[in-house]
């Protein structure tokens, strides 16, 4: 899954335009490196994210098919920090 369809489906970003403009200024990390809207993710992967005053550090627990549920967002990740 792509890294801003995955954002807006784990509802970490609220929409994908926010999280494809978020990730091409590159304030988004995947494992480290700074990563595009079409990265593709997998498994295992770790996403760093920078707020306006924060930074939030998620490992990639599950990755869906299609839409989920409000409760279920939840569960697609692991927050680390």
């Amino acid at each position: 899954m792509r890294l801003d369809k995955y954002l807006k489906v784990s509802r970490l970003i609220k929409r994908r335009t926010v999280a494809n403009e978020v990730s091409d200024m590159g304030r988004v990390c995947v494992n480290g490196l700074p990563a595009k809207a079409a990265k593709q993710l997998k498994i295992g992967d770790e996403i760093s994210i920078e707020y306006a005053n924060k930074t939030v550090k998620v490992r990639v627990v599950k990755i869906p098919q299609n839409n989920v549920s409000v409760q279920e967002a939840s569960t697609l990740y692991e927050i680390i920090e």
